[in-house]
């Protein structure tokens, strides 16, 4: 498998209900809990795209374009961006949409990068 299948094959997307325990005073979807979700997601996706130990080093930005309200779908979806020779990067965007209505928007967008590691948790090359 290429590089590219590998990567398209690993795109990841999970659906969640915002129910109001995830919610800040606001009634919008709590920012850790969606970094939280984002960085699951990411890690998923990378795992998925090596099938090796993978952990987080970092999430490099996060934009939260839009509040995402109690009473909503989200929609998560990671994609492999750039692939190194121990690390790679994550891009993680989350849609939401009205649970009665139809359309969509993007509400939030992070990168995450992770690296993989051996049983001693020593940086090991990605295989390609």
């Amino acid at each position: 498998m290429t590089s590219d299948e590998r990567i398209q094959a690993s795109e990841t997307r999970i659906f969640k209900a915002v129910f109001p325990n995830t919610t800040n005073h606001y009634d919008t979807l709590f920012g850790g809990t969606a970094m939280h979700m984002m960085d699951e997601v990411a890690f998923i996706t990378a795992t998925r795209f090596s099938r090796q130990v993978m952990v987080t080093v970092s999430s490099d930005k996060i934009d939260f374009k839009k509040p995402i309200p109690a009473g909503t779908i989200v929609e998560l979806i990671g994609r492999v961006s750039h692939v190194g020779n121990t690390s790679l990067k994550v891009d993680v965007e989350i849609y939401v949409e009205q649970m009665y209505a139809e359309g969509r928007e993007l509400a939030i967008h992070g990168s995450f990068t992770f690296v993989a590691i051996d049983d001693h948790k020593k940086p090991v090359r990605i295989i390609k």
